[in-house]
């Protein structure tokens, strides 16, 4: 499932402060490595530096670019896009993590135990030590790095007519970050390669739209301080990040047709949307002034959103609940019943993110193996029923540490109005209990619990404010 981030782009305001470490305590998310993980991985990065097996293919010709924010050190993808004929051919790299970390190895069972990066507004914590996340393993510019090479060869339309991915060297000529791209494509200044992502990436939208598929664009809450105070803001992904993550899907999709055709893999799954779902959304367009006719689909109403509007990146935020349920099936001699990723309309696996999530090792391994024809390594084999298990754990821990963070700043933000009126719409009502249910506010774009007598689900409502703790991360109203 998608995860809405809060960042604060200046210092962390002192009123989150002590609340932040409440949460990590909570939670219970690892500080420091332990000392044995760190020696390992500093005796890793020395030892392939010094008398690694290199791959045999050699790609470094081939000039691949990173693309990402601009403060990020571990960058697992690298990319390059050619023409051929009237199709495509995708180049697109991706860090070898077990060229360095070795199955039951000190770096792996510390990485099992934390299953993927976390993200907080004030730290990330990483699924491995910095001394490869963000060095050897990481694919940082004029590096000659051991990396899984996908090459993806497209039509002109953007569907897929073939896919390798094997071992190779490469080597990245830049580290680029969004808002960099997007102002030199803008300008027409931008490499022949990046010009293909977008022409590729809007292509690859218009194949996912087609397929009633859905990526959501989801916009960061910024959190901006000024004269003494701060405020909420939604900051809009520019178009690049969405040409980008097509990439990334697209690979992820390739990978899943090798594991199907091979009969053995780990996919992401997702069951469909239920209805109530898609009242509850419905009423939460409602409150936010979205029309959303009623022959309209999911895929169409998300792609029709604009982030860069308040209201719409208020309802892209809240659409992450279509995601709710996704997991992760492994599978070994035959495929499975139900495969496929409700969102992404077709079968789909995680495959490029090794350096942040613990499976992509995993499923990076089965289709070097697969696209070789060779066996798959026993140790991928020997641990494949663990793996979805870690995967959903460290998820579900993902989502309550962020959600708890949103929680945070959403009652800082309306911490000071205590007793004040707002205008909003019931979105969800208690099945148990008609007096209980939840608000969406039109203003702020925030939601809380809300009680009163037979809550009217789906109307406009005047409710007042009886609670908002930042300790706590409750907001509560009234309905008037």
């Amino acid at each position: 499932m998608p995860l809405q981030r809060v960042r604060f782009v200046e210092d962390v305001p002192e009123v989150f402060r002590a609340s932040l470490q409440d949460i990590r305590r909570e939670q219970e998310v690892p500080s420091e490595f332990p000392p044995e993980v760190t020696a390992a991985a500093v005796q890793a990065a020395h030892r392939n530096a010094q008398n690694v097996v290199l791959p045999r293919l050699d790609r470094t010709g081939i000039e691949f670019v990173t693309v990402d924010p601009p403060d990020s050190m571990d960058l697992d993808q690298a990319l390059h896009i050619e023409r051929a004929g009237d199709g495509f051919t995708v180049y697109y790299a991706i860090a070898d993590v077990a060229a360095y970390v070795q199955a039951g190895d000190p770096i792996d069972t510390e990485a099992r135990r934390r299953g993927e990066t976390l993200y907080a507004p004030d730290r990330r914590t990483p699924l491995h030590p910095p001394e490869l996340s963000e060095g050897a393993a990481s694919l940082l510019p004029d590096q000659i790095r051991p990396a899984l090479l996908w090459t993806v060869t497209l039509d002109a339309s953007g569907e897929i007519t073939g896919v390798t991915c094997e071992r190779a060297l490469v080597k990245s000529r830049a580290k680029l970050n969004y808002a960099g791209v997007q102002q030199d494509l803008d300008a027409g200044t931008a490499s022949e390669s990046l010009q293909l992502l977008r022409e590729v990436g809007k292509l690859r939208e218009q194949c996912e739209l087609g397929r009633g598929g859905v990526n959501l664009p989801i916009p960061d809450q910024q959190v901006v301080t000024s004269d003494g105070g701060w405020g909420l803001q939604f900051r809009a992904p520019l178009p690049v990040e969405g040409w980008n993550a097509q990439i990334s899907l697209l690979t992820g999709m390739a990978a899943a047709q090798l594991m199907m055709k091979g009969k053995i893999g780990i996919l992401r799954t997702l069951p469909e949307s239920h209805d109530d779902l898609r009242r509850k959304l419905g009423n939460t367009a409602k409150a936010l002034g979205i029309d959303w006719p009623a022959d309209v689909s999911y895929a169409e109403f998300i792609h029709g959103l604009d982030p860069a509007t308040p209201a719409h990146a208020a309802m892209l935020a809240a659409c992450t609940v279509l995601f709710r349920g996704a997991g992760y099936t492994a599978f070994d001699g035959s495929v499975p019943d139900k495969p496929q990723h409700a969102a992404m309309k077709g079968e789909y696996a995680h495959v490029t993110a090794p350096l942040r999530r613990l499976v992509d090792r995993w499923t990076g391994e089965i289709c070097v193996a697969l696209s070789a024809g060779t066996d798959v390594p026993d140790w991928v084999r020997e641990s494949m029923d663990e793996i979805p298990k870690i995967m959903d754990d460290a998820d579900r821990r993902a989502h309550a540490y962020e959600r708890s963070i949103v929680s945070m700043v959403e009652a800082g933000l309306v911490a000071d109005r205590l007793g004040a009126t707002f205008d909003g719409v019931i979105t969800d009502v208690d099945d148990k209990d008609p007096g209980r249910g939840i608000v969406v506010l039109t203003e702020p774009a925030i939601e809380g619990r809300v009680t009163g007598p037979a809550l009217p689900l789906g109307r406009q409502v005047r409710v007042k404010l009886v609670e908002a703790d930042i300790t706590q991360r409750t907001v509560a109203f009234e309905l008037l």
